[in-house]
């Protein structure tokens, strides 16, 4: 996309008249011949004139005379005029102005011998500015000085000239700024300006500082004493140091202020070792440093050396350091490379006590920059660098170790600003390592790189940092380092490519890869002296295309579908030739060919390289054929129509996606479209819909584009083929465009009524639908039924249906649609009015639509009038002019129709005020109030002509917004609005509640809550007896409606969401009417006062409203309020949000259960009136109020002892449920992390309190931190590492939380000692293991404990010992990210020295249990985390094999036998083990032991004798004997040990213990069958017929459902014989149980679906055994019927995929063959 360059505003010169006559006098010459006297009448002209081009072109052409003149015709006075003139104009214009430029460079041309004159001139001007402005005008003055050092040399010169003046300028506006800023609280904008000015300042001061260098040197020098500079200078400073200790500063000016010391330092001291010196003690925060500085200088810094300064001052400094410092060759001294080394170090203290990201963002900068700064310093290849320098750099080092710690704490930073400044401080590092060991200069023989390669490929693949640095890694290295290391890394990151949060990181990875790759290849074939590319290009491919094609053509869609968006058009611009061999390859392999179930196929794979290639431009142009010929016309028109939605996108892609947006359509094409549309406009998936929508859009756009082009072209000889494609065009588009709108019949499905609505209006947004013949002409394709059909439309129940029809009408010929016909009109003007007191919702969502599209027609107002007149209201609309514009039209209408639905909406509201019950049926109010605010929506408020008619009806609709308020307000602010039920003791709100229930409750009863009630109209009630359009007559004498309560408080609720909609619309859309201390009173059409009051009505609103539809539609509204006060020009608005939150949190202080604040419903509108009032805050200022509401709240949220009363915790309620509503916020952005940890700290001891409301509170405050914290869970798995995070980078975002959570643990665990028998659960514990349990150890963590993680284990060990079974799994969780990959052995080791070796008295089985999860929690964090086994030697099979009786029978607890097994299976259950092979032997013959002795082989004990635990240990059993018979059997005991113990577990019992195995057995079928074996040995004729008994005898579902599903993997293969006992069943016989089984399993999909393949496959078999004619007639009809009604609409989608799937295997057999065993069964 071109974006058009903004540009500057061109202004007139404007000066005040006094000054412009005198200039104009002063100017004033008769004619003559000098130069002078012509660049005087020039600037004369210049003068008079009011057109800023034309002065722009007078102010060149005096340029031009200047330039020429010669010193013999200088006119002294008016040559001076002329000059004054120039330079006075210069001063006055305002900044980026291109007459100031102008008369820059007419100044800068002015020959030598005039340049002094010049600059007199502008330094008088200048001087004059400077000499007593006020505080207005600092800005334009700053603006001009830049102006004047803004490469304009005559400039320069004045500023050196007036330096001194500049400089005390400069400070007297700093410190106006300085001073203006304590007065701007609460006020944004003022304080947003106020900051933008300062920072001009600030970067001003530096720029005059920086370029006055040697004038202020001489300057110092020369003054023995005191000078007026220094003052000046010291002053400057002062204000420096103020705004960079001052936290109100937002941090750009901070920073800023930042560098400007260090510079103004460095203009004083010089660039040798004393300044290093000064800014080394400036760091430190240390005075003894400065003795070396001048006193003046000594004293204001002084001032930067205490220890109360804020943190951030340390940061801005070392930022200053670096740059505005010159570190490039050598270091000038040994104090430089202190201060180098001195800047990491402060930066790196500072990492770990920031809490706001903004700030974590600056470290991460200027470490990146301090980088920088050690590489320009390393870069001197004349003079060594000191050994001390060059080992502090080099890899290996305390401080790279440092760094590299930084790193692996924020490379998952949330913000990608720190995660991208990581990088390239990573690669930084890389690089000082490189230089420091020059001599190293291949990785494989550098341990350093080695070790950093070999433990980033350790690491999980959802770690977003590693891609980053293995890309470092390659681009110093080469791709070829890491693919020597891990070949399979190309395979493995084409996996990763099916998760869309790690896919881009993963194409990025793999582009730096290939390309590298690809360079390497072509560097070492060129050494050897190989011209040819084939040879290395075939290796190539077979490293990155094949790989991609395997994945392309056999994972299932959506694996795939990032891999077009990401990677493809990377590999094909790396490679354009590759295209071909990758067509090739595919057609090879068949495109035809299907692949495994759930891809995409060869086909698919062909369209997906084809599109991502034609997007690219690398594919041929079709201009020639179809693409060069590459596919055949057939097979894309297969593909068009496949049956994967991935595939037929990817082929319309192919079609519409094209290089060039003129390329030429092919008729071609146009059939394929012509193909395509139609079967595929009822999708029913919204992802494929708008991909359609997409590629057709830009089909449409190549048509425009291309045929744009063509009607350009002139030449003969292209003429008539242009003019036939030309043809073409208007038939497709015309063709598409009647077979879009004959699909939007009344009835259509949503799904079509949408694309097609869709495609429609892409084409009047292209193309119009106009009736010229000029163009295409579509309009002439348009009847009067399809623009019927559309209105139709706008009824539809979908908003997104009702929206597109509305607009397709506005673009459809006016003709067509008819609604210029006064009658027409008429009819729909009534039927949206009708539709606007409907009591369904949509409808009056359909009538704002239908008056929005009347709004457009000039005889509207007539029919409003002549509905006003048949249903008797008084109604006078504004009158027209015959000639109005459209503008004027829309004005007026909108006008009229909101007069006319203000009238109806007050005789409604007025019976409403009588009756609420006869309005909720008849009448509801909330029609109106949306119809008048989209009405609104539409209409262009800054520019309305009839202001105060509009005035007036802004104050009728505030008005009456209030009544309707007033009205239902009673409802949603009643303690328990769903029900009605009167529980307020208030008088107010209880007075008028008492009044409805009078209305609509019997006195006797509540059945009017379950039962609807009749109400019977009076015959003298004038209101009611118009309502009978939507109300059901329940007599002919007279009207009644049937009415629930749900009725009214459905009216209620949304009647206030309307009033919030309407009242947030006025306030946001109106201009504001104002006035300001100024004096300028700015028209508008809503006054201060007003909006006020609105802001005071949302407030009553949310802070009392109970209902959570009104409260919450009413804070959309205030949102509303609530931006536009923050954008006001009113001073006294901007201020108002600030007032407003300190009175809230008072009254939030304050509350008790008397208040009218709700308590209850999580603190109900409490929370989102302080959101809306925290969200206005801009994010760049510096959040005061998010600050300081976020202190006052945490400070209520903490408990104390006085609250521990109902009475007393109300605002610790109230605090903790705005806490987790603020948390939530998405709009606070990173604002709000600061304070995550006090905010757990909160939540965590919330939990201790007595008072339940608090307990509640704090577990939804604690939810909302962990999901703030570890992120929204990305999938089922609860303990995925996606939601986790290193323990380290937990801890250095959250330090606080380090001690916090340490002390709480130890804590406590103090109370968990199970010795007594008895249960002690600390009310927190589980939260604190909770948090601990999702962090995980990171293999970068090295031999070194980050932040001291060691004190937790010993409490984590110690929770293992609770009596409560839930802790001690989350405490065997909790302890791994705190046992080092390293320390896994030894860990596990000393736990497994805590069981007792044989059995005893005294043994606590809780703690035997604790030890045992803990252990099994390390071993498998170890497996999934180290890719290697355990060392050896470390005793831990050993260990094991002593204490074997915890797995026997002399373990009387079977939770600690199952426990023990569990970990037994850990070690035993793979092919290649953690331990050594004789250990893991001698481990699975003493486990093989215990198995064949246990309760799952010798007896069937029932579980209820084994006693609590019985199921799990079972369980336990059988993964240790599946990993016996089915996984790994060679390595137990061969096949008969695998007969017995498959045997033993399907006939046990517990229908666990089946289904496990059967899952088992099941999962492994299927392993060996897509790997093409034959059956598994395992599964002999003892173990079928245990199967196929099991599956006649079964009676759990999910068992019954998993031995179908094995047979029938089993049946495909070959026939099976069915035995039951020793009974051999037939074929007949089999298929009858099985077609009963699917008749009778309806309930369970599974079950369903596995009877109804294996019946398939049954009757398949059946057909083929059987003779010609022969066929069991019963047994095929049960199957017919049983697939037809599997293939009904009600049933679910997984029944009726199996359905399609089981009539496609079918087919050949049952379908298409000649014999037509279906068609006998039919005819008997």
């Amino acid at each position: 996309m071109v974006v058009k360059k903004k540009t500057a505003k061109v202004e007139a010169v404007v000066l005040d008249e006094e000054n412009l006559h005198k200039l104009i006098a002063s100017l004033s010459v008769d004619g003559g011949e000098n130069g002078v006297r012509q660049v005087a009448q020039t600037l004369q002209s210049c003068l008079e004139l009011t057109e800023p081009v034309q002065q722009i072109q007078l102010v060149k052409k005096a340029g031009s005379q200047l330039e020429a003149l010669n010193e013999e015709q200088s006119d002294g006075a008016l040559l001076q005029a002329c000059l004054h003139t120039l330079a006075l104009v210069y001063t006055s214009l305002q900044a980026k102005n291109p007459l100031r430029r102008a008369i820059a460079s007419a100044l800068g041309s002015v020959p030598g011998w005039l340049q002094e004159r010049t600059v007199a001139c502008l330094s008088a001007c200048l001087s004059d500015c400077l000499s007593n402005p006020t505080s207005a005008q600092y800005p334009h003055i700053v603006d001009t000085i830049a102006a004047c050092a803004d490469g304009f040399p005559l400039g320069e010169r004045c500023i050196n000239k007036l330096l001194p003046e500049v400089l005390q300028f400069l400070h007297k506006g700093l410190s106006e700024y300085l001073h203006q800023n304590s007065g701007l609280v609460g006020r944004h904008i003022a304080q947003a300006q106020l900051m933008h000015h300062c920072l001009t300042a600030v970067k001003m001061s530096m720029l005059v500082i920086q370029r006055s260098q040697e004038t202020i040197s001489a300057a110092l020098q020369a003054a023995q004493d005191h000078c007026r500079l220094e003052d000046t200078l010291s002053s400057l400073l002062s204000c420096y140091i103020h705004i960079l200790t001052d936290e109100e500063f937002i941090q750009a000016v901070q920073s800023t202020a930042g560098m400007a010391v260090v510079l103004l330092i460095r203009s004083v001291m010089g660039s040798g070792d004393e300044i290093a010196i000064v800014v080394c003690s400036l760091l430190c925060s240390s005075a003894q440093g400065l003795d070396s500085a001048p006193q003046w200088l000594k004293q204001r810094c002084e001032g930067l050396c205490t220890s109360s300064r804020p943190p951030g001052v340390s940061l801005y400094v070392c930022h200053g350091a670096l740059a505005m410092l010159s570190w490039k060759s050598t270091l000038p001294g040994p104090q430089w490379e202190k201060l180098l080394l001195l800047v990491p170090k402060t930066l790196l203290d500072l990492d770990v006590s920031i809490k706001e990201s903004s700030t974590a963002m600056v470290v991460a900068r200027v470490l990146t920059l301090w980088s920088g700064a050690a590489l320009d310093c390393l870069q001197e290849e004349k003079q060594p660098y000191p050994p001390s320098l060059q080992q502090s750099l080099s890899g290996g080092s305390d401080l790279q170790r440092h760094l590299l710690e930084h790193i692996y704490s924020h490379w998952e930073h949330p913000l990608d600003g720190v995660r991208h400044q990581t990088r390239s401080l990573f690669r930084n590092l890389l690089l000082l390592h490189q230089h420091t060991n020059m001599s190293t200069s291949n990785p494989t023989e550098d341990p350093y790189i080695t070790e950093l390669t070999q433990s980033l490929l350790r690491l999980e693949w959802h770690m977003r940092g590693k891609y980053g640095s293995l890309s470092c890694l390659v681009e110093l290295y080469g791709a070829g380092y890491l693919l020597e290391i891990q070949p399979q890394l190309p395979s493995c990151l084409l996996g990763l490519m099916g998760d869309q949060s790690l896919a881009p990181y993963a194409s990025d990875l793999l582009e730096r890869l290939f390309v590298s790759h690809k360079a390497q290849l072509a560097a070492k074939a060129s050494a050897a002296g190989k011209t040819a590319t084939e040879d290395w290009m075939e290796c190539w491919h077979q490293t990155w295309v094949t790989p991609l094609l395997q994945v392309l053509c056999r994972a299932r869609l959506d694996q795939t579908t990032y891999i077009l968006d990401y990677f493809l058009p990377k590999l094909l611009r790396c490679s354009p030739s590759s295209l071909a061999h990758m067509v090739q390859a595919l057609q090879d392999t068949q495109p035809c060919s299907a692949g495994p179930s759930g891809s995409r196929g060869a086909l698919g794979a062909l369209m997906t390289c084809l599109r991502a290639a034609r997007a690219q431009g690398v594919a041929p142009s079709s201009e020639e054929g179809l693409w060069g010929g590459l596919v055949p016309f057939s097979l894309l028109q297969r593909a068009l129509v496949h049956k994967h939605d991935q595939v037929r996108m990817d082929a319309l892609g192919l079609v519409c996606e094209s290089h060039r947006s003129t390329e030429v359509l092919t008729s071609q094409e146009m059939d394929l479209i012509r193909h395509f549309l139609l079967p595929n406009l009822n999708s029913q998936s919204p992802g494929v819909r708008q991909q359609t929508v997409s590629l057709m859009k830009k089909l449409l756009c190549r048509v425009k584009d291309s045929s744009q082009l063509l009607q350009k072209r002139r030449s003969q000889e292209q003429r008539d083929g242009d003019q036939h494609t030309l043809h073409l065009y208007k038939e497709f588009l015309r063709w598409l465009c009647v077979r879009l709108l004959e699909v939007l019949l009344p009835g259509a499905s949503f799904s079509k009524c949408l694309m097609s609505l869709h495609l429609l209006g892409l084409l009047g947004q292209l193309f119009t639908f106009s009736t010229e013949p000029d163009g295409f002409a579509l309009g002439e394709v348009v009847t009067f039924t399809h623009a019927q059909n559309v209105l139709y439309c706008v009824a539809s129940n979908f908003l997104e249906v009702k929206q597109l029809a509305s607009t397709l009408l506005r673009q459809l010929p006016p003709s067509a649609v008819g609604l210029q016909v006064p009658e027409r009109m008429r009819c729909v003007l009534q039927a949206a009015l009708e539709l606007s007191t409907s009591t369904k919702p949509f409808d009056s969502v359909t009538a704002a639509h239908l008056l929005n599209l009347l709004l457009h027609q000039p005889d509207l107002i007539q029919a409003l009038l002549h509905c006003a007149q048949e249903q008797g209201i008084d109604f006078q609309p504004p009158s027209s002019p015959p000639q109005a514009s459209e503008a004027l039209t829309l004005e007026l209408n909108t006008l009229a129709v909101i007069q006319f639905l203000l009238r109806c909406l007050q005789s409604e509201v007025s019976r409403a005020e009588s009756s609420l019950l006869q309005a909720a049926a008849s009448c509801p109010l909330y029609g109106r109030a949306h119809c008048i605010t989209a009405v609104l929506q539409h209409l262009h408020t800054e520019s309305l002509s009839h202001t105060g008619q509009w005035r007036c009806l802004v104050s009728e609709m505030i008005a009456m917004c209030y009544r309707m308020s007033d009205v239902v307000s009673p409802v949603v602010q009643s303690s328990s609005p769903e029900g009605l039920i009167p529980m307020d003791t208030d008088s107010d709100t209880s007075a008028g509640l008492q009044k409805i229930l009078q209305e609509i409750q019997p006195r006797d009863t509540n059945d009017f809550f379950n039962n609807a009630r009749e109400l019977d109209t009076h015959d003298g009630d004038d209101h009611t007896q118009t309502q009978t359009t939507h109300t059901p007559s329940l007599d002919t004498g007279g009207e009644g409606y049937r009415v629930t309560a749900q009725m009214v408080l459905v009216c209620c609720w949304r009647s206030m969401k309307e009033v919030a909609m309407l009242l947030g619309q006025l306030c946001q859309s109106l201009p504001l009417h104002y006035t300001n201390d100024d004096t300028q009173t700015h028209a508008g059409l809503i006054t201060e006062e007003q909006v006020e009051g609105v802001g005071l009505y949302f407030r009553q609103q949310l802070l009392q409203s109970r209902h959570r539809g009104a409260f919450e539609l009413a804070y959309v509204g205030f949102v509303r309020l609530t931006d536009m006060l923050c954008r006001s020009g009113s001073q006294a608005l901007q201020q108002l949000p600030a007032r407003w939150l300190s009175e809230v949190l008072e009254e939030v202080k304050s509350s008790n259960p008397s208040s009218k604040l709700c308590a209850t419903r999580r603190s109900a509108g409490i929370p989102f009136y302080i959101q809306a009032l925290l969200s206005s805050e801009p994010k760049s200022s510096s959040c005061s109020l998010l600050k300081m509401t976020m202190r006052e709240l945490i400070a209520l949220a903490m408990p104390s002892a006085d609250r521990n009363t109902d009475s007393s915790t109300v605002p610790q309620v109230h605090a903790l449920n705005i806490l987790r509503a603020l948390y939530r916020d998405t709009r606070l952005g990173e604002n709000i992390i600061p304070f995550v940890s006090d905010g757990l700290q909160a939540a965590v001891l919330g939990f201790t309190s007595p008072v339940w409301a608090v307990r509640n509170s704090s577990t939804l405050l604690f939810s909302t931190l962990i999901t703030r914290i570890f992120g929204v869970k990305k999938g089922k798995d609860e303990h995925s590492k996606k939601n986790r995070m290193t323990g380290r980078e937990f801890f250095t975002r959250f330090p606080a939380l380090y001690p916090f959570l340490l002390n709480q643990l130890e804590e406590a665990a103090a109370t968990v000692e199970s010795d007594s028998g008895h249960v002690k659960l600390h009310p927190s514990l589980f939260l604190l293991l909770l948090v601990l349990s999702r962090l995980y150890p990171s293999p970068m963590d090295g031999s070194s404990s980050p932040l001291g993680l060691a004190p937790f284990m010993p409490f984590i060990i110690r929770c293992g010992h609770s009596a409560v079974y839930r802790t001690r799994e989350m405490a065997a969780r909790a302890i791994v990210p705190f046992v080092l990959v390293t320390q896994v052995p030894s860990t596990v080791h000393s736990l497994l020295q805590e069981l007792p070796p044989e059995p005893g008295p005294k043994i606590q089985h809780n703690h035997i249990h604790g030890t045992l999860l803990q252990v099994l929690f390390l071993l498998r964090s170890y497996q999934t985390d180290s890719h290697r086994p355990l060392p050896a030697g470390n005793g831990i099979g050993k260990a094991l094999r002593q204490r074997m009786w915890l797995a026997s029978r002399q373990n009387c607890c079977v939770v600690t036998r199952g426990a023990f097994l569990d970990v037994l299976v850990c070690l035993c259950e793979l092919r290649i083990s953690l331990l050594e092979d004789s250990e893991v032997s001698e481990l699975r013959r003493e486990a093989l032991s215990v198995l064949m002795s246990s309760d799952l082989v010798t007896s069937h004990t029932s579980s209820a004798t084994l006693g609590p635990g019985s199921t799990q240990y079972l369980l336990s059993l059988a993964r240790l004997a599946l990993s016996a018979s089915v996984q790994i059997p060679e390595l137990w005991g061969g096949p008969q040990l695998t007969t017995q113990l498959l045997q033993c577990l399907l006939q046990c019992p517990q229908y666990e213990v089946r289904e496990l195995t059967l899952e088992g057995v099941l999962r492994t079928l299927q392993e060996e069958e897509g790997e093409g074996k034959r059956r598994p040995q395992l599964l002999d004729e003892t173990t079928l017929s245990n199967l196929t008994s099991l599956a006649l005898h079964e009676t759990h579902p999910q068992c019954l459902a998993k031995v179908l599903q094995v047979l029938c993997v089993l049946s495909s293969s070959s026939e099976l014989l069915w035995r039951d006992g020793t009974h051999i069943l037939s074929k007949d016989e089999v298929l009858v149980h099985v077609l009963a089984l699917a008749h009778n399993s309806v309930h369970s999909v599974e079950l369903h679906c596995a009877a109804l393949t294996l019946a398939s496959q049954l009757v398949v078999q059946l057909v083929n055994s059987h003779p010609k004619g022969a066929y069991p007639v019963s047994c095929l009809s049960q199957w017919g019927a049983l697939v037809c009604s599997c293939c009904s609409e009600e049933q679910p989608v997984e029944v009726k995929l199996m359905a399609a799937k089981v009539l496609v295997s079918c087919t050949d057999t049952l379908l298409s063959s000649s014999d037509l065993p279906l068609g006998e069964c039919g005819t008997s």
